[in-house]
């Protein structure tokens, strides 16, 4: 039992929890989206295979990524970096963890299951492995790749691609540039010693900024039109409103008025954001 708690210890650390909890959020909400009744057999073995699915995409990520994450002072401690695990274990892990919540979900559902595949694609082949030691670019795949979720959760509810899963969709990819440029501000040393191309070792930290300001504006706007056409309550829609004029006034401080401060500030809330007008847009019937 040791082993097994110590193994535990070592591997948690690999599925990034508190981002994998985040995105299997926008996943749920997605599907609970609706005013149809929850079909509880697609539902519940959504939960486990989505989650399967992203942890194994998050553990491939670490596993290319151990080289860089060794030479920067935010990740040189994970497991992975750190030589706690070995480059095989870590590959079997998320190879085994991938397959098996790709194959599951492709037995709930196969469009689902190619959404969901195509997060995982998008997020180690297309992010990880080609674009992030080539490009600043990289975050618009990696931002796709964060969209899946919330549109396989939608897309397995209601059967098909529709309008509101694209505005959902949408609202997290712009927002994970508030969320990851911020960070790339905070730490640009980091990622400059490891060799990463990002928005301000590219065009400058105004530039980032103003990026920054513009995804904020886009996420915005997008979860609020979503959450107008999927109809909630007068209450809940106006609290949206304010949640994302506040993620905008944030946004236009970074701009003005640039601080390690008010960075850290737009960081925190965005996360908070995305959770909170995840959780409202889910209907009351549930």
């Amino acid at each position: 039992m040791n082993i097994v708690a110590k193994k535990f210890r070592l591997y948690w650390p690999l599925i990034k929890s508190l981002q994998t909890g985040l995105l299997l959020m926008t996943g749920v909400a997605g599907y609970l989206s609706t005013h149809a009744p929850v079909h509880w057999n697609d539902f519940l073995p959504m939960i486990p295979s989505l989650f399967l699915a992203i942890s194994g995409s998050t553990i491939l990520n670490m596993w290319w990524d151990r080289d860089i994450d060794a030479k920067m002072k935010r990740t040189h401690k994970r497991p992975t970096s750190a030589g706690q695990i070995t480059a095989n274990e870590v590959l079997r892990l998320g190879l085994v963890i991938s397959i098996i919540g790709i194959g599951w979900a492709f037995y709930v559902n196969f469009l689902y299951g190619l959404v969901v595949f195509a997060g995982l694609f998008c997020d180690v082949m297309i992010y990880s492995i080609w674009l992030k030691r080539r490009t600043c670019w990289a975050i618009v795949w990696g931002g796709i790749s964060g969209a899946m979720p919330v549109l396989s959760g939608r897309v397995l509810a209601v059967g098909r691609i529709d309008a509101i899963g694209v505005l959902l969709a949408a609202a997290i990819l712009f927002w994970i540039p508030t969320h990851t440029l911020t960070f790339s501000l905070k730490f640009f040393e980091d990622y400059k010693n490891a060799g990463i191309p990002t928005f301000p070792s590219t065009y400058g930290n105004q530039f980032t900024r103003v990026a920054i300001a513009a995804s904020s504006i886009i996420a915005g706007l997008a979860m609020s039109v979503a959450s107008i056409w999927i109809g909630v309550a007068e209450g809940i829609l106006a609290l949206i409103i304010v949640l994302s004029a506040v993620l905008l006034f944030l946004a236009a401080t970074v701009v003005f008025n640039p601080s390690d401060q008010t960075n850290l500030r737009l960081y925190k809330y965005a996360s908070i954001y995305m959770l909170s007008t995840m959780l409202l847009i889910i209907p009351y019937h549930i």
